[in-house]
Formats: structure tokens, C-alpha cells, sequence
């Protein structure tokens, strides 16, 4: 009876415990907002007393068992927003709140979205970067990509770069979803303009080296998604330096928002620091427009438009280069005859319609148009001497002619179509789109060369051309893609997990080839710290051939023809990405340390040549390789109120051309990056950028040798920028602020090698003489803000 009675206390007393932590318990639940109203993702809401923490879903929405008390006190984090606390007095039961996030405070402009916590492959850049910046090429987006992890650039003029062992050609660039190309006959820096992305007009920089998701078009090394922003009120600025100048202006309310800018460069003054010295007449101008009409909640009308002229004309007229060791020292000295003129013109126009049906569902069209028309003219001829400067012998005499006629045209006609559906745990989106190419070239290249008293290659019985190509080519051909893909959020315990899949169809018409794509990634917040993020990606991704990949050519009798090839397929490249994120403060100020392992798998590749910017392709499916390499990277407040970052870059690559394997072109074994920004001790007023880059230089060899005699790799690419910027004045008489700016571009002076200029000697031996690019130059500018 007893041990009963027992039993009945120890139920009793148990069910009493129960009932009574029961109703000790209570739950929290709301939405994390911004200023704006907009849900914030990935806050983080703990109760340190308890032990307790979770993460808002993608549409800023949490809920959080507690125990109750007399006092519990609940934070809401978020890096680059201040923390929030909220103090419940004996809570009981579901209580719902709602939760205002503030940026946190800083010295200059924040742009809050850069510091969110990144769960798919692409990283959201800051904008704020854009300004104050030293700036060789005027393009201020692409010169803060050429800084990242994962990417290189070996010439300064040049706003183009090469990610994870890709070409240039391997980038896709989007704006407000649409994408954007680039003149197609550009061969070196100096001719390059403007590119299509204006920096004033830039809200959101997103920037993947790999993994990414399904709704980006087939390239397979890189994507750069910029969005336009709304102005807000009226908005104007000016800016004036030595390498041009910019003007923007835009109004925007609640309904309308329109932007207008213009843009000019000259490199003249740059280019004058060049070896090679002559008259250069460069100009290159652009005018860019974005409006945007709200006539309701559930109707938004985009438009951008753009027209680009750019001009390049040069007239050469001596260069004297030395080159070799300090025990061996060659001279080479040209005199020049002749002159280039080029012309690249280029109109871009996309119109968006968007529909919302619902607070979660979207349907866009988007029809865009691109047309180029380009021009590459010239004659060139150069009497050269080879001499020992020891010596004094001459070691070769020669002359050389170098002459090009290219015309090109090409048209692209796009229509696309995108749905879009947003739930708890998913953000669903899928699109179709239609593309129409009309590509039409007339070319003409040779060059001659007469060394040392006979011409090379040498032929008893008549002159040989060492070059010389023809093309004339016209294609018609339709693309049609379509792509699904899902982001599903979820929360396992207290671990966060965003997992993004997808797959991606595409059909061309020229060779009748189908690709299917798929593609995952896995970001995984841990329970065990919450300021760790896991991520895992993979996907097949296809290069569909454009214009220049599918030039076949042949040569009969010393004359090389270009054709297209119709039966060349794409380009394949299987992505295996595993990286981790770290968020920590140090020196109470928060900081962000990101690594990336990856292996790229490359099969049926157009192996190709690289000459400066010029990529001359083999126009067939000849090759397979690999390219694999670490890129870290650690971003933060290296000083309080700046934003700066550290990267170091470790790759390797290779390629199977004819039973061996040889590096890719673009096989940069190594590349370190600073970007470092600080204000002058006690004043906000001076503000000083230093950009240094060091960067293991490229395989190259000697012209029209084909790969396989890639033997020789060029120097080490070194560079470093410092700007400096005053702030005359500020929020004066509608004047949001004056800079005053001084840039010492190259400020050690460094010869950095671009390309080689091959020269034979009477023993016909072949010598490299390098082109050096820019030398040291001051650039001074003033940018006023309305």
C-alpha cells in the first residue's frame, strides 16, 4: 500500500512539474523590418539568459519558445544594423511583435545590403566603394571586380578580367536582369571605352565566381548582376579630371523615378606615358538613361537605354624599349610610319513591364535590343634595330608592316519572360526567353616582316606574308532558354539552412545543339555559432559558341581563311565550390573572413590565343582540362568608419592539346590584392584610398606558334594606386559636398609587360622585346554633389 501511495506522489508531483513549466512557457513571434518597411532576413533574435536563439525566413518572420520570469530580454542582431532590445515584463502565452532595424552609424554612406550574411554563391558588393576611387579606365565597377578573390587583371587600360583561369569572354554581365554585351573587335586596351555600367546610376552590386544559380545564362566562369536604382527626391552630381568627365542628374517621387548621365574619357594623357610615342587621339562618349513608372502597387515600367561612341585614333611615331638582364641588356628602337583609326559604336535599349498579382506572386516581360557597329582600320609600318648595349653591335635590322581592314556589324533581339512566387519557406522563380543574332564581318589582316635582309619565312623565289587572315562571314540564328529554380529556407533545431537548386535548358539554332544544366548550392548556419556560414555548390555549366568562338581557321598556301563552324558545340565546366564565411569583431569593429576551395572540370573547350585583349580562337572542340585554387578573403573596418579588404588567390590550371597537357592562357598561379581605405588622423574632411595588386604574370610565346609553344611566362604584374580626397565643402546651399581628389596612378613607377613584340636577328634568332604599359602620372579631378 505504501510503495502505491509512493508511486502516486511521484505522478502527482511530476504532472504538477509539468503543468506548471507549461504554463511558465510562452511564445514570441513577429517581423524584423527596415526603415523602408522591407523584411530582413537572417536577423537574429536571442535570449542569452535562456540560451535561446533563432533567424528570421525570407519574408523577415520568426518564432521563439521562451520560459517565462519577471524580466526577459530579447536582442535582434544584425551586422551593419544597430541592435534592438525588447524587454517582456512576466510574458504568458503567443505574443507577436514587431521589430524596426536601424542601420547602424558610420562616417560616410553605408549601403546596409553588402553586410548581409551571404547564403548563395553570389556576393553582394558595396557601392560606396564607386566613389573617391583612383581610376585608370574610368569604369569604376569593373576596377572594384578586378579586385576580388578569384580574379585577375594584367592591364590597367583594360576593364575586362579574367576569373578562376577563364577568358574574358566567360563573363556574363546583367543589368536589372537583362544581359549586356560588349564591342566584339576590341584587341587592346588603349581602344576600350566606357563600358555599359554607369556607377552613379548603380543601387546593388552581385558578383559569383562560380556555383551560381539557374537563372544566369550560360557562361562558365563568372556573373556580375548590377541593379539600377530608384532616385529618391532630386539627385546631381559633376565630376571633371584629367581622363575625363561625368554629369548625372535624376528626380524621383513615390510613382517616377528617372536618371539621366553622360560620361566622356580621353587616355591621351595616360597613354602618353607609353613607350611607343606618337599622337593619340582618343574620345570615348556615353549617354545612359533609366526611368521607372509606378502608376500602382501592382504595375511597375522600366526602360534603360544607352549610346556609346568610342573613337581611337593613333599616329605612332618612334619607340626606343630596353630589355634583358643587367649583365645582358638589348636595345630595340622602331621608327613609324602609318596610323590607326577605329570606331566602336554600340546602342542598348530594355523595356520592362512587371505585373504583381499578389504580395508574393510577379510576373516581368522584358524585351531588349542590342546593335553594334565596329571598325578596326590600320597601316603600320616600322624600320626597327636590335642592338647589344654592351657591345654596341647591331644584332638585327628590319622593317615590318602591320595592316587591318575589319568591319563588323552584329544585332541582338531579345524577349524574356519571368514568374516569380514567394512562400514561408520558398522563393520560386522560372523564365523563358527568345533571342534573335544577325552577326555580318568583313576582314582583312596581314603582316609582313623583312629581317635582317631576308623576309620571314623565308622563300628563295618570292615574299611571304608571316600572317595573314580573310574573313567574311553572316549568321542568322535564334537561341531559346528557359530556367526554374527554388530557394528553400528552413530551420532544423537551431540550425539555418537555405538550399537554392535549378535547372537550366537552352536550344541553338546553328548547330542544333540542347543543353541541360543543372545546379545546387547549400548554406548552412550551424547552432554552434551562429556567426559561421557553411556553403556547398556545384553545376554543369555550358558556353554556348558566340561570334568569335566558332571562327574556324585554315590555312592553304600561307593564307589563313576564317569560316564558321557549324558543328562546334559548347563549352562544358562542372563547378565544385566548398566555402566558409566568418563573421567576428576585432578591435570592437566587425570584420568578415570568407574561403573558397573550388575545382573546375572543362570539357570540350575552343582552345584559343591571347595578344593583349585580343582572344583569337582555334574555332573547335579540341580540348579538356581543369582549373582548381583557394581564393581567401578578409573584409572589414581595418580602420574605424572605412571599409577595406584583403585577397589572396592560389590557382592552378591545364589543358590536353594534342596528347600534352600546357597551361591554360589565363593560368595565373598566384595574386595578392589590397584595398585599403583611411581618413587623415583627426578630420573626416581627407579621406585616402591605396589599391595594390600583385599578381603572378601569364604564359605566352611566340605569335602564330599555336599553344603547344606557350613555353615562356611574363614577369609579375605589379601595381599601386593611391587617391586622396578632401571634402571642401559640405551640405552647403544645396550643395551636398565638393571633393577635391588627387590620384598618383602607378605610384612606384613599375614597367609592367602587357605583350611582346617578336623581332629576329641575323642569326634568326627570335627575341621578345616587351610592351610595357603606363607609366607613372598624376591625375587631379573635382566632383561636386547636388
Amino acid at each position: 500500500m505504501i510503495r502505491k501511495l509512493n508511486k502516486f506522489i511521484i505522478i502527482l508531483v511530476l504532472l504538477m512539474s509539468t503543468l506548471t513549466a507549461a504554463a511558465d512557457d510562452f511564445t514570441l513571434k513577429g517581423k524584423v523590418i527596415d526603415e523602408d518597411g522591407h523584411a530582413l532576413e537572417l536577423v537574429t533574435i536571442s535570449c542569452a539568459a535562456q540560451g535561446k536563439l533563432t533567424m528570421t525566413n525570407l519574408k523577415g518572420e520568426f518564432s521563439i519558445g521562451l520560459s517565462t520570469a519577471d524580466s526577459v530580454v530579447v536582442k535582434f542582431t544584425m551586422v551593419g544594423y544597430g541592435v534592438r532590445k525588447r524587454v517582456f515584463k512576466r510574458p504568458k502565452g503567443k505574443m507577436t511583435v514587431q521589430i524596426v532595424m536601424h542601420p547602424a552609424a558610420t562616417l560616410s554612406e553605408v549601403t546596409v545590403t553588402q553586410r548581409r550574411r551571404q547564403t548563395s554563391q553570389t556576393e553582394q558588393l558595396d557601392t560606396k566603394h564607386l566613389k573617391q576611387t583612383p581610376s585608370t579606365t574610368g569604369n569604376a565597377v569593373e576596377e572594384m571586380i578586378q579586385q576580388q578573390a578569384g580574379v585577375s587583371s594584367h592591364n590597367e587600360l583594360s576593364s575586362q578580367y579574367n576569373v578562376r583561369g577563364g577568358s574574358f569572354d566567360e563573363n556574363s554581365v546583367y543589368i536589372n536582369q537583362i544581359e549586356v554585351y560588349r564591342p566584339l573587335l576590341i584587341s587592346s586596351g588603349q581602344q576600350e571605352g566606357l563600358s555599359v555600367i554607369n556607377p552613379n546610376m548603380v543601387e546593388k552590386i552581385g558578383f559569383s565566381t562560380g556555383g551560381y544559380e539557374a537563372k544566369y545564362g550560360d557562361k562558365m566562369s563568372s556573373v556580375l548582376d548590377i541593379t539600377y536604382r530608384h532616385i529618391k527626391g532630386f539627385e546631381a552630381n559633376a565630376t571633371a579630371s584629367l581622363l575625363g568627365a561625368s554629369g548625372f542628374i535624376g528626380y524621383g517621387n513615390s510613382r517616377f523615378s528617372m536618371s539621366h548621365g553622360i560620361r566622356y574619357k580621353t587616355n591621351r594623357y595616360l597613354l602618353n606615358t607609353l613607350e611607343t610615342t606618337g599622337e593619340y587621339k582618343p574620345n570615348f562618349l556615353d549617354y545612359q538613361t533609366y526611368i521607372s513608372y509606378n502608376p500602382n502597387k501592382r504595375w511597375n515600367i522600366d526602360f534603360i537605354g544607352n549610346i556609346a561612341d568610342n573613337h581611337y585614333n593613333f599616329t605612332p611615331k618612334d619607340r626606343e624599349t630596353s630589355f634583358g638582364t643587367i649583365a645582358d641588356v638589348k636595345q630595340f628602337k622602331v621608327y613609324f610610319d602609318g596610323q590607326e583609326k577605329d570606331r566602336f559604336s554600340t546602342l542598348f535599349g530594355a523595356l520592362g513591364i512587371t505585373r504583381r498579382i499578389s504580395d508574393s506572386t510577379s510576373i516581368k516581360f522584358i524585351t531588349s535590343a542590342f546593335h553594334t557597329k565596329e571598325r578596326e582600320t590600320y597601316d603600320i609600318a616600322g624600320q626597327y634595330w636590335l642592338n647589344d648595349t654592351q657591345t654596341q653591335e647591331s644584332l638585327g635590322v628590319g622593317t615590318y608592316l602591320e595592316h587591318a581592314r575589319n568591319y563588323l556589324k552584329a544585332d541582338v533581339l531579345s524577349f524574356k519572360l519571368i514568374v516569380r512566387h514567394q512562400t514561408h519557406h520558398h522563393d520560386i522563380e522560372a523564365g523563358i526567353s527568345y533571342k534573335t543574332e544577325h552577326i555580318k564581318e568583313q576582314s582583312r589582316e596581314y603582316e609582313m616582316r623583312d629581317s635582317s635582309g631576308y623576309s620571314i619565312p623565308h622563300s628563295a623565289d618570292k615574299l611571304n606574308l608571316i600572317y595573314t587572315l580573310n574573313a567574311r562571314n553572316d549568321i542568322r540564328s535564334n537561341r531559346i532558354e528557359a530556367y526554374i529554380q527554388d530557394v528553400y529556407r528552413w530551420v532544423k533545431g537551431d540550425n539555418y539552412f537555405t538550399l537554392n537548386y535549378g535547372v537550366r535548358i537552352a536550344n541553338w539554332s546553328y548547330n542544333k545543339e540542347t543543353t541541360v544544366s543543372p545546379r545546387a548550392s547549400l548554406a548552412i548556419v550551424p547552432a554552434f555559432n551562429s556567426d559561421l556560414t557553411f556553403r556547398f555548390a556545384t553545376g554543369l555549366y555550358y558556353q554556348a559558341p558566340f561570334y568569335k568562338e566558332m571562327r574556324d581557321t585554315t590555312t592553304v598556301n600561307g593564307i589563313t581563311t576564317a569560316t564558321l563552324n557549324s558543328h562546334i558545340k559548347s563549352q562544358q565546366s562542372i563547378h565544385f565550390i566548398a566555402a566558409a564565411d566568418y563573421r567576428f569583431r576585432m578591435l570592437n569593429r566587425p570584420f568578415k573572413f570568407t574561403a573558397e576551395a573550388y575545382y573546375k572540370a572543362l570539357s570540350n573547350l575552343i582552345p584559343y590565343n591571347v595578344q593583349n585583349m585580343k582572344i583569337t580562337y582555334y574555332g573547335e572542340n579540341l580540348t579538356k582540362g581543369y582549373a582548381t585554387g583557394i581564393d581567401l578573403k578578409l573584409y572589414g573596418e581595418f580602420v574605424p568608419g572605412t571599409d577595406s579588404w584583403l585577397t589572396l588567390s592560389l590557382m592552378s590550371t591545364r589543358q590536353k592539346f594534342n596528347n600534352q597537357w600546357i597551361p591554360l592562357p589565363t593560368d595565373q598561379r598566384w595574386a595578392l590584392n589590397l584595398h585599403f581605405t583611411d581618413y587623415f588622423p583627426g578630420t573626416e574632411r581627407w579621406k585616402m584610398t591605396l589599391r595594390l595588386a600583385f599578381a603572378d604574370g601569364l604564359p605566352f610565346g611566340a605569335p602564330h606558334r599555336g599553344l603547344e609553344q606557350q613555353q615562356f611566362r611574363a614577369p609579375a604584374y605589379k601595381r599601386a594606386d593611391i587617391g586622396m580626397s578632401y571634402c571642401a565643402l559640405k551640405n552647403t546651399k544645396g550643395i551636398k559636398g565638393i571633393w577635391l581628389g588627387i590620384d598618383c596612378l602607378n605610384l612606384f613607377g613599375i614597367s609592367n609587360v602587357n605583350s611582346y613584340y617578336w623581332v629576329t636577328d641575323v642569326t634568326n634568332i627570335q627575341w621578345a622585346v616587351p610592351n610595357y604599359l603606363t607609366g607613372r602620372q598624376i591625375n587631379g579631378k573635382i566632383s561636386i554633389e547636388f
